[in-house]
């Protein structure tokens, strides 16, 4: 008696076998847990790497930020006067706080993105979401950076005051615990409310732009046939654009964020009236004050988070996202 073919077989020894050859040689897509894990890590990693690289750059803008009429030569001259002032040893202020902030905060903006679009998707269809596509990643960047804030804002507040004040602790857990020693855990969040008001749109601009740039590139090549190295310097080139855009929409937050957490407030002196304070004081070209070197900050940090959070993504096999460019 004949045997049966099995249900999935083509009726040829030989095809089976090429078939059977080629599904062994495609890596399983991930889902559920196992991917939005890595891409969590992903994001932890290239978000921590990029922001503790540029500590230099960050507290020479935060020193431009908070006083101006001393660091008043602009980023470069701003470098020297910190090397002059205090030494090399300055510009590593707050690395720190940088680094372990931005790893949590990474994580939850890049693993919560990606989960955030797929609920999207899966609420609205595919048709529908690829239709709305930009309103589906602001929706989604501003509800990842919500939960990330919540992770950064201590850290955040902890590093600006080391850098505003070099001589108010030695460290991380030394700063950390001398503000919840002194001023309570409050403390800690008197600046989210500005942290949201600086990142949520800051990220909703980096994600949009960068999708956009992205999309606009692969329709004119064809992203199957591109080799991985021209993938990274498409993710740079897209995430340089994104990070121009997002340092000039979150720039007058970003400077009221160092105004509030230099110093504690007045007694009695609540958060909100403390930001009104600082905004009359500023007015709308105080806050573009040290944008030269954000912008040349969040463009390069941005380019690198792209290209490293690409790159980490193949290496961990995360293939699993579903895209809804066109």
């Amino acid at each position: 008696m004949a045997a049966s073919i099995p249900p999935s077989s083509t009726g040829s020894a030989k095809l089976d076998g090429l078939v059977q050859k080629a599904s062994a040689n495609t890596p399983e897509k991930l889902s559920g847990l196992a991917l939005y894990s890595r891409f969590a890590l992903a994001g932890a990693i290239c978000c921590s790497v990029t922001h503790g690289g540029l500590t230099p750059v960050d507290v020479v803008k935060t020193r431009i930020q908070l006083d101006p009429v001393t660091y008043n030569k602009g980023m470069i001259g701003g470098f020297r006067q910190v090397i002059k002032n205090e030494g090399y040893g300055a510009l590593a202020t707050g690395f720190g706080p940088t680094a372990a902030g931005y790893f949590l905060q990474g994580a939850f903006k890049f693993g919560g993105y990606e989960l955030f679009k797929q609920q999207c998707i899966n609420y609205l269809g595919y048709e529908t979401a690829s239709n709305n596509r930009t309103a589906v990643y602001l929706a989604s960047s501003a509800l990842a950076e919500f939960f990330a804030d919540i992770a950064l804002c201590p850290l955040e507040a902890t590093r600006i005051r080391l850098v505003s004040e070099p001589t108010f602790a030695s460290g991380l857990l030394s700063g950390f615990g001398k503000i919840y020693k002194q001023e309570g855990f409050g403390a800690f969040y008197s600046g989210f409310g500005p942290i949201l008001f600086k990142q949520v749109p800051y990220t909703m601009a980096k994600f949009v732009v960068y999708e956009k740039v992205a999309e606009a590139v692969y329709q004119r090549v064809d992203k199957s046939k591109t080799s991985d190295g021209m993938q990274t310097v498409i993710n740079l080139g897209s995430g340089l654009m994104a990070g121009f855009a997002a340092a000039l929409v979150s720039q007058p937050a970003d400077t009221m964020l160092s105004k509030i957490n230099k110093t504690k407030g007045l007694p009695g002196e609540g958060t909100t009236s403390r930001l009104i304070k600082i905004a009359k004081e500023l007015g709308l070209r105080g806050s573009y004050t040290g944008i030269g070197a954000r912008l040349f900050m969040v463009g390069t940090l941005t380019a690198g988070q792209f290209a490293i959070y690409g790159d980490i993504k193949k290496f961990l096999g995360a293939t699993g996202g579903v895209e809804i460019s066109k």
